[in-house]
């Protein structure tokens, strides 16, 4: 690809560690010439202070912003509520930063205002969309309809990967050759030279001392409803009560407010071998990855799981669920994995039984999973970012 310099600004209010990578991959792109404007609010301490590191006085934090929610989502699935954000100072950072182009993260949240300086002062408008289809099923009529009216004013989407762009391009009307795919990414090459450089005694004393048997099965994420595991429980439980053998250990990295109702699921059903590892510092992930044979998400709906290419960089196959909007991109059956359908008991639980009963092939589909990932590394997820930044560069022109 031959690269030209331009400044672009991303609009972004809340992200975590997985993006830092990806903005300095595209401030190198840029030689310099990228702003990122976010909530000082709303995203962590500790990923604003890497972001800062990476980028110095071109983080702009805002601070003190102001939000009206209409609604309730308790159980975090999309469309479920409307939450309206007021930013103090957000028009004056995008003008100040005289951008030859804007991304805007999503349709929503501070969207409104890159639209109204992309009609009055013609700055080129990239949206960066992650949902997917199944993701938008309860999005409405008036969502839809907003999001007909901003497409009319954006030059490119930038997406995760084909379910997105199907949305964009089946729902919104976006012509496919302004729709650019592969913008998502995790922190991948950290991950797999933190696994590599892990001492095996190390991963030896994790599994001890949660009390481990293998194959273990793992699970990191937010435990919420919309991901889940409810579902795999009860998927475990079919696998467990069909097996004459050893099953292994389904170990459950995270926390939130469906733990309470998982606990007394594995209560009232004597599931044995389940354990809650609890909440896990971002930098101190990687043991989690290195001590599994397997990884699974059985999520209802996700736009794109980082989890999954984080523990693909780290070697493991993938149990993904069919509504996780990356499997077309991450996921090859028995090839790295398996894609299932987790309000199907007996199709998980049949992906366990093959799991444990080959469990030899597992670090074979492991290697597998490196070598799929290694397309997804923040570099490339600048890289299509890049391109759909000059696609909308280019149509000023």
């Amino acid at each position: 690809m031959n690269y030209i310099a331009f400044k672009a600004i991303w609009l972004n209010p809340s992200f975590l560690h997985y993006r830092v990578p990806v903005y300095k991959e595209l401030n190198e792109l840029l030689d310099g010439n990228f702003t990122l404007i976010y909530s000082a609010y709303r995203t962590p301490e500790p990923v604003r202070s890497k972001i800062n590191s990476v980028l110095g006085d071109k983080a702009l934090g805002l601070s003190k912003e102001i939000t009206i929610n209409f609604g309730s989502n308790k159980e975090n699935f999309a469309n479920r509520g409307y939450k309206i954000p007021f930013q103090p100072g957000l028009l004056k950072a995008i003008l100040d930063s005289e951008p030859d182009v804007i991304i805007s993260e999503g349709f929503f949240q501070w969207t409104p205002a890159a639209v109204w300086v992309k009609f009055w002062r013609k700055i080129p408008l990239v949206i960066a969309y992650e949902k997917t289809i199944h993701t938008e099923k309860n999005a409405g009529p008036l969502r839809t309809f907003y999001r007909h009216m901003v497409i009319k004013e954006t030059d490119a989407v930038c997406c995760n990967g084909v379910l997105s762009k199907e949305y964009c391009e089946k729902i919104l009307g976006m012509p496919s050759d302004r729709i650019v795919t592969g913008a998502m990414a995790a922190d991948t090459d950290e991950l797999s030279k933190q696994c590599e450089k892990l001492p095996p005694n190390d991963i030896d004393a994790l599994e001890k001392s949660l009390g481990l048997t293998r194959p273990i099965f793992l699970y990191v994420g937010r435990l919420i409803r919309r991901k889940g595991l409810r579902e795999l429980l009860h998927g475990w439980e079919l696998y467990v009560r069909n097996s004459s053998s050893t099953y292994g250990s389904l170990l459950l990295v995270g926390e939130g407010p469906e733990r309470e109702v998982l606990e007394n699921i594995i209560r009232e059903h004597n599931l044995p071998n389940v354990t809650f590892a609890g909440a896990v510092n971002y930098d101190d992930i990687a043991p989690y990855y290195a001590v599994c044979d397997a990884f699974i998400i059985p999520t209802l709906e996700d736009n794109w799981s980082l989890v999954v290419p984080e523990a693909m960089a780290c070697g493991k196959p993938i149990l993904c669920s069919k509504y996780n909007g990356c499997w077309p991109e991450l996921v090859r059956q028995e090839v790295n994995g398996w894609v299932f359908d987790p309000d199907n008991s007996s199709e998980l639980s049949e992906l366990l039984k093959i799991c444990r009963d080959h469990i030899d092939r597992l670090p074979t589909m492991g290697k597998a999973s490196q070598a799929i990932v290694v397309n997804f590394s923040p570099k490339n997820a600048a890289e299509a970012i890049y391109k759909a930044c000059l696609i909308a560069v280019n149509r000023k022109n």
